[in-house]
């Protein structure tokens, strides 16, 4: 028997780590099941799609956090600049300058996370340590005054080796404790470690994820036929 979308939310919620925030990942979704989780008391939502991230916070309640977190082209950006609450996949300096452009047209500052690529698959977007590090030390970051990086974010190997799960997700918290002693040692905000999804928050929340973002165990299996 299936279960209702907020009996899911509750299993997912009673399963949830003390200063672990739930994403509900709404990606493919209707607006009828995101109301459906906001009724039970969601409001952090996740899309990977800037139109359909566009289009749902134009009908859906205004007190929604939404979060960004697939790849983001960076002619997109302006689709999402003036509302969305944190872009989670920061993957490249050029996007970094494109979102400060784009707050700036706002008058807002963007929090976003650096996307580390922490898997064995080659398809996942990311950046390597030293890319990162590069970043943060570049002139043009430093003149940024509308983006403000508050934390790392990855996607482990799917896979069902969970002991190769584990490392990946011990390595992208290693990361962030390095950026965090070299570059953010005096900024409370830098603080997010977005890892975990579906099949492996469990494993995420042990190694240190503030933030799991959780699509099918709450909403079912994604629709790709929109």
């Amino acid at each position: 028997m299936e279960h209702s979308i907020q009996e899911n939310l509750a299993t997912v919620r009673a399963s949830l780590r003390e200063g672990v925030r739930l994403i509900a990942v709404s990606k493919t979704k209707p607006v009828e099941d995101v109301q459906q989780a906001y009724d039970a008391g969601q409001r952090l939502f996740g899309e990977n799609h800037a139109l359909e991230m566009r289009d749902k916070h134009a009908v859906l309640p205004n007190d929604i956090e939404w979060h960004f977190i697939g790849h983001l082209q960076s002619n997109k950006v302006k689709y999402i600049a003036e509302y969305v609450s944190l872009i989670h996949s920061i993957d490249s300096l050029s996007l970094l300058q494109v979102v400060d452009k784009e707050a700036a047209k706002h008058n807002r500052v963007i929090d976003c996370l650096l996307q580390f690529h922490i898997a064995t698959e080659e398809t996942k977007f990311g950046l390597d340590q030293q890319e990162a590090e590069a970043l943060l030390q570049s002139d043009e970051y430093r003149a940024m005054q509308h983006v403000r990086i508050v934390g790392v974010m990855g996607m482990a190997t799917n896979t069902e080796n969970t002991q190769l799960i584990r490392s990946e997700f011990a390595h992208l918290r290693n990361l962030f404790t390095q950026l965090k002693q070299r570059y953010f040692a005096n900024a409370d905000s830098f603080r997010e470690i977005s890892m975990g999804m579906s099949h492996d928050y469990p494993i995420a929340m042990e190694e240190g994820a503030t933030l799991i973002r959780v699509g099918s165990a709450i909403f079912g299996a994604r629709n790709y036929n929109n």
